[in-house]
């Protein structure tokens, strides 16, 4: 166990976990709603320092990161627990319950990564700003050997601990997982309000990505698409959305999302932005154009290559693409 960043001591033991707008106050001997934080005699402790559940070695396309060096392949890990309670979890047996772990350190997961010959590090699978003070330590070490660092992440954490890794990341991917307050708090137990704000945050100081699983009956309307696609150009026409089927899981049996009901999201989200893609759909064609000529810059299928873009700028018209590469 390490001791855990951002929380407050209380009276008779209790501590308040200041890490995620849950903001837990637990009792002595208990955890936290992540089950990765624990008081113990008044102090909290991180319980999945070093703790890995899931390490794989992924294309950046499948965290998904179209925009953000397509084509490479990046360490990803994944530790136990999220700080929300989605119905439709689809990494439930790690976020939601409990799985085998390894210890693996700092420095040793960065030599792997290096070994690998990868990309980076991505920290996904389940929610890593609750792995905050491993995560944080191997950001610094990624800036000292050259490595990406990339964070898979519902974007459900306080301002203060954001702030303080912003300086550090490379890119995102941040689930939105609906539109609307009585979403998150019925389908997903928690707010709405600090995932935007993550999202704008950090969309000034990282690349980013947006993913929503459309779920049947519950976040699938036009309206609810046209108003997230809106928020998000008004942001940053640039920034890509990835709209992913959803498939029944966990605790959730809606049926599988219609592919005609994605394809009518998606037409309504290119009104409004200029990169958009559907996930979890086979035989899909996710390769990007630009968004001025329709020139094809890249292309993905059993392998991907960046052909229409020059010095970040189309081939075909000069346009200039939000990629990096």
């Amino acid at each position: 166990m390490k001791e855990a960043g951002f929380y407050k001591k209380l009276k008779d033991n209790l501590v308040k976990c200041n890490l995620c707008p849950n903001y837990c106050v637990i009792e002595n001997a208990n955890l936290g709603s992540c089950r990765t934080r624990k008081n113990t005699g008044g102090t909290l402790y991180t319980l999945n320092y070093n703790r890995i559940a899931a390490l794989a070695l992924d294309p950046i396309e499948k965290k998904p990161l179209y925009h953000f060096y397509p084509g490479t392949k990046i360490l990803s890990a994944g530790t136990l627990g999220c700080n929300l309670k989605c119905s439709f979890c689809q990494n439930w047996h790690i976020a939601q319950d409990d799985a085998d772990t390894q210890e693996i350190t700092g420095e040793r997961l960065v030599d792997i990564a290096i070994k690998q010959e990868s990309l980076g590090i991505a920290f996904t699978y389940n929610e890593p700003f609750i792995w905050y003070e491993y995560i944080y330590e191997i950001a610094k070490l990624c800036k000292k050997k050259g490595l990406k660092y990339v964070l898979v992440t519902n974007g459900y954490v306080n301002e203060e601990p954001l702030n303080e890794m912003l300086h550090l990341i490379d890119a995102m991917n941040i689930d939105v997982k609906g539109f609307t307050g009585k979403f998150y708090k019925d389908i997903c137990k928690g707010i709405l309000e600090p995932v935007k704000r993550t999202v704008e945050k950090a969309a000034s100081q990282c690349h980013i990505e947006v993913t929503t699983l459309v779920v049947t009956d519950l976040n699938d309307t036009i309206d609810e698409i046209r108003e997230l696609s809106l928020w998000l150009s008004s942001i940053d026409k640039n920034i890509p959305l990835h709209l992913s089927r959803y498939f029944p899981n966990y605790k959730l049996d809606n049926p599988p999302t219609p592919l005609n009901t994605l394809k009518m999201l998606y037409d309504e989200a290119k009104k409004h932005l200029n990169y958009v893609y559907l996930g979890n759909v086979a035989d899909k064609d996710n390769t990007t154009y630009c968004p001025k000529c329709k020139n094809p810059l890249v292309k993905r299928g059993s392998n991907v290559t960046v052909e229409g873009i020059y010095k970040g700028k189309c081939k075909n018209c000069s346009e200039s693409i939000n990629i990096i590469y």
